[in-house]
């Protein structure tokens, strides 16, 4: 069975009344033509109206730019939406009441008839069940640097234990601590791949300090790595990782620093659990005067825009390997 093949039977699993696919994602899918996946937790609990509007509207019109069809993320109404339009997305800037939902919250949400934000972890739920096999974010989440005495881990790390998604991202949040990260992944059997980069990225930073396992300087190539890593049986995904670039990121130190500071006073007002990674963004956020508004700004375009040209390679790639297999 090829990965096309795999990603078919398990959006034809998912109940036809749960899963609804936008029009114009339904028919790309169809098609075999390149879409990308993408969360929707940080438009309701991001920038203020209407900036939150305006940048989800530009990612997506980065992802179109770049060849794909964007595929939004969202649970409403006791449905998972896959793919948002405008007034969708308007909808969900101007209600900041709206939680972010991970995927243990995914049931729970969907079951009361509410509406959601999806993070990293739910959204490659999501795109895993509607037969999706890219996904962009700038960070995802990972192993909190107070894991020690926290056990804090993201649930994003253990969703791609779960999902046969390509994960195209700028690293891990700031906040997180690097090395162990990617100590988890490969204990996971999830490969990290940098594209053009031998440092994993960091997020608002160009660079961690550690490398990654692996780099490629070719899109189809890493799209061949892709499709054989889930051709030879593994159900998890895989990281494709790419800095933001000089020009728009910040020093490494000056994130340092600012963390930090943060850190401290989180530990002084006693916040913890699912509250500090906002916690800590806000205030890195003040210490550097609103320079990381920028930079998330930048980034988030930039791997958007790299998403959707992996996309393209990803389907001419499955598209390849399905006509050989026929």
């Amino acid at each position: 069975m090829t990965a096309v093949t795999t990603a078919l039977h398990r959006a034809l699993a998912a109940d036809p009344d749960l899963l609804v696919l936008d029009e114009e994602v339904a028919e790309a899918l169809h098609e075999g033509r390149p879409v990308v996946a993408l969360e929707s937790s940080a438009i309701p609990q991001g920038p203020a109206f209407p900036a939150n509007l305006d940048l989800a509207l530009d990612i997506d019109a980065a992802v179109r730019a770049s060849g794909s069809v964007p595929a939004r993320i969202a649970l409403l109404g006791g449905k998972i939406l896959v793919g948002m339009d405008k007034d969708r997305l308007e909808q969900f800037a101007t209600d900041t009441s709206i939680p972010k939902v991970s995927t243990r919250g995914v049931g729970l949400t969907l079951a009361g008839g509410g509406a959601g934000g999806t993070t990293v972890s739910s959204s490659l739920l999501a795109a895993d069940l509607a037969g999706i096999p890219v996904f962009a974010v700038a960070g995802i989440g990972g192993v909190h640097r107070d894991a020690p005495q926290s056990f804090d881990i993201s649930a994003d790390l253990v969703q791609f234990t779960r999902s046969r998604t390509a994960v195209v991202c700028a690293g891990a949040k700031s906040m997180l601590h690097p090395a162990w990260t990617l100590e988890w992944l490969e204990t996971a059997g999830i490969p990290v791949i940098g594209y053009r980069c031998d440092d994993f990225p960091a997020y608002l930073s160009v660079s961690t300090g550690v490398r990654n396992p692996h780099r490629i300087d070719d899109l189809r190539e890493i799209a061949a790595v892709a499709a054989t890593h889930w051709q030879v049986g593994n159900d998890t995904s895989l990281l494709v990782t790419h800095p933001i670039s000089e020009a728009d990121g910040i020093p490494t130190a000056d994130i340092e620093a600012a963390l930090a500071d943060a850190t401290a006073l989180a530990e002084a007002a006693g916040v913890s659990g699912p509250a500090i990674t906002p916690y800590l963004l806000k205030a890195i956020a003040e210490a550097t005067e609103g320079r990381t508004s920028a930079a998330n700004r930048a980034v988030l375009l930039s791997t958007a825009t790299l998403a959707g040209e992996f996309a393209v390679q990803m389907s001419l790639e499955l598209a390849e390997r399905a006509g050989e297999s026929r």
